[in-house]
């Protein structure tokens, strides 16, 4: 009975040999899936490989934007409905002048460390719509795995 199991599965392993040595040999398969011969070029992967690599890290970014976005939605919420209710029943008192002043504080603050990184927010800019450009199939696919794994 060992004998007839180790058998099969010899077997089964040399057909899975021969099916990967026959899809190797295949040209459409190479075409498909194969890497490209251009080394120097942005795409250096086939088209279908590109778009598989940029959904699936895509649909991971999108999917945990998703978790973590729902966890931190739900602790500010709830943080904020739990500061109401302190209030509302008197367990703490806001003094409302000065969050007003704070808050004119901060975005004068705010107002002027943004006027400084206008530059640097622009090299950014201007180095993503290059790689965006460079690399438009990846970036394709990037998007639509993102938009897959928030709704999922």
């Amino acid at each position: 009975m060992a004998s007839r199991e180790k058998d099969l599965e010899e077997e089964i392993y040399d057909k899975v040999v021969d099916l990967t040595e026959y899809a190797k040999r295949q040209r459409w398969w190479n075409r498909v899936f194969g890497k490209k011969q251009r080394p120097y070029r942005a795409a250096k992967y086939s088209v279908a490989t590109q778009i598989a690599l940029g959904g699936a890290s895509g649909w991971c970014a999108g999917y945990l934007c998703q978790k973590v976005g729902k966890v931190a939605a739900t602790a500010v919420g709830g943080g904020l409905l739990l500061l109401q209710i302190a209030n509302n029943t008197g367990y703490i008192q806001v003094d409302w002048k000065r969050v007003e002043k704070d808050v004119d504080k901060a975005k004068r603050q705010l107002k002027k460390n943004t006027d400084k990184a206008v530059p640097e927010l622009n090299t950014f800019m201007e180095k993503s719509t290059d790689f965006v450009k460079k690399n438009i199939v990846v970036t394709s696919g990037f998007v639509g795995g993102f938009l897959l794994g928030l709704a999922s």
